[in-house]
């Protein structure tokens, strides 16, 4: 199949690309990799407000630098796993002392940035600098694994045979089209749950849906839970610090969670991962 994938998906792309700030051709690299971080684990709707509002106080890693890391987290809202924020501060400083203020864009110098994996290090040297990256995040290994491998699903993490699958589809010409084209025709089209395959552009040369779409085999796959659970916790916690701009008494906190044994191990926690702190009187508040 290989390159026969490359005109249907990009002429698809072309027509059905929804109009994302962080895609424009204005778009910084810093704006971009505010949006990648933004995005992991969580969807677009939800990141669109939070990434619009971080740009217009924080047009450059200088401006976040600048500011306490608790800033971030507190404008982080509800987007969930926010060590990212603090991850994104982290970047921010150091982007603005090693790299004078301006996101690196090799992949090399993208890993050695804080909180940098190997698919946002990808994903902002190919979408913010044009380079050639195979980027792999869920829904581009899902399309592959359905569209070349005829299987419903891809492993667990990401494995050196997917790699190398994507590596070998990149194009020779604007290989960072070709990567947010499958990117979002997983997103929108190619869709974990409930495939459209009679709206999708390969659907004809798709080995999962030439097979009968089989149905994955693989370990049980879960869907997240979050009702009663410490990450539920947390953020009830962490919302309180969000909302005051200064010290918060332990009393405030204990009264939005009941289960003191939970609490005390969520507030912990959160001093554990630096997004609070503990002040000497025994209050809390949002890393200074």
């Amino acid at each position: 199949m290989g390159t026969g994938l490359h005109a249907p998906i990009l002429d698809w792309y072309a027509e059905n690309a929804r109009d994302l700030p962080w895609r424009r051709t204005d778009a910084s690299p810093w704006a971009i990799l505010v949006s990648e971080i933004m995005l992991q684990q969580t969807p677009v709707v939800r990141v669109l407000p939070i990434w619009a509002e971080w740009m217009e106080r924080w047009p450059t890693p200088a401006a976040l630098a600048a500011e306490p890391p608790g800033e971030a987290v507190r404008h982080w809202g509800r987007l969930g796993y926010p060590r990212r924020a603090l991850n994104l501060h982290a970047c921010a400083r150091a982007i603005t002392t090693e790299y004078e203020g301006q996101v690196p864009s090799t992949y090399d110098e993208l890993r050695k940035l804080p909180g940098i994996g190997d698919y946002t290090a990808a994903a902002v040297a190919s979408f913010a600098f044009g380079h050639s990256h195979a980027v792999l995040d869920t829904n581009v290994r899902r399309v592959l694994a359905r569209a070349v491998r005829g299987e419903e699903y891809p492993p667990k993490a990401t494995t050196t045979p997917e790699r190398k699958l994507a590596e070998s589809l990149l194009p020779a010409l604007d290989a960072p089209r070709w990567g947010v084209a499958v990117m979002e025709l997983g997103a929108l089209v190619c869709t974990a749950r409930a495939p459209r395959c009679a709206d999708c552009p390969v659907a004809a040369a798709c080995a999962w849906r030439l097979a009968g779409r089989p149905a994955y085999e693989g370990p049980e796959r879960r869907g997240q839970t979050y009702a009663g659970t410490d990450r539920q916790c947390r953020g009830r916690l962490l919302a309180v610090l969000r909302d005051a701009h200064g010290a918060v008494p332990k009393a405030a906190l204990d009264a939005v969670w009941a289960d003191a044994v939970q609490r005390e191990r969520a507030l912990d926690g959160l001093v554990t991962d630096g997004l609070a702190e503990v002040l000497a009187e025994g209050t809390y508040r949002l890393p200074s």
